[in-house]
């Protein structure tokens, strides 16, 4: 039978990529690589510098998949009509990729950066397509380290406070509710439109990161009204001169 692994590859620091993983990229035969615009290539070739460096040998093959187009703007519920659409398009595309370039008993390998099961879609569309059992496949999943345990990590803080709670956001959910009650430390991720701005910042304090684990890691923390003319900047800059970004932040009530 067909086998399928995820395998998290950490938040872009190659050494972010863990024992366990070492041994799952030298275990599958094809590894398929989703781009997205020609301004990404630089992730597909980390990708493709991470086998180079760990995966012994040159048997496998590479299989880039182009990411189908996602709708962007509009209301949450046109948002959530658009996540659904290009859900289905890559369903149907990785359904055809598995059938035709994937042996009935070969092993397969999807690379997701951070965690896999931290706001990545990967995992989501290849256990619908296991369940429907078309092809047959069987599924694991190798951890990785997320972006949310690197920025802690560069920032040499604690993800919690001692007894406190911890929520993870999106930055749509962040500009629509405002940091929640009861909850002092939020990390935001899939943030493309600075939702922090829109925040009231008396007694928070922002850790941001972008580029983490790589030589264009960018790193700002400080009260949120005095940091945050600085972050803006600093990730404009970035996204003309790099074409893309990945950044994410932790809010921290003081």
């Amino acid at each position: 039978m067909r086998r399928v692994s995820i395998i998290g590859i950490g938040a872009g620091d190659p050494e972010h990529v863990t024992v366990q993983a070492v041994g799952a990229l030298n275990a599958a035969h094809v590894f398929f690589v989703v781009t997205k615009r020609r301004e990404q290539d630089e992730l597909v070739a980390a990708r493709r510098a991470i086998l180079d460096r760990y995966v012994k040998g040159d048997r496998y093959r590479l299989v880039e998949l182009v990411d189908p187009e996602r709708r962007r703007g509009g209301s949450a519920a046109e948002q959530r009509a658009a996540v659904a659409e290009w859900r289905a398009a890559r369903s149907t595309q990785w359904t055809r990729a598995l059938t035709d370039e994937l042996g009935p008993e070969e092993h397969g390998a999807f690379l997701a950066w951070g965690d896999p099961g931290l706001y990545e879609s990967t995992l989501t569309v290849l256990e619908d397509l296991r369940l429907a059992g078309t092809p047959t496949f069987t599924l694991d999943v190798v951890p990785g380290i997320s972006a949310m345990t690197a920025l802690t990590a560069r920032h040499r803080i604690a993800l919690n406070r001692p007894g406190g709670a911890v929520q993870v956001t999106t930055g749509r959910r962040l500009a629509e509710e405002g940091l929640p009650a009861g909850v002092d430390d939020v990390v935001v991720m899939l943030d493309a439109d600075l939702a922090f701005a829109g925040l009231d910042a008396e007694g928070v304090q922002i850790y941001w990161g972008a580029y983490l684990g790589t030589h264009d890691e960018l790193l700002v923390s400080g009260p949120l009204g005095e940091v945050a003319p600085e972050i803006e900047r600093l990730r404009a800059e970035a996204k003309a001169r790099k074409g893309w970004i990945f950044d994410t932040y932790l809010l921290r009530r003081r």
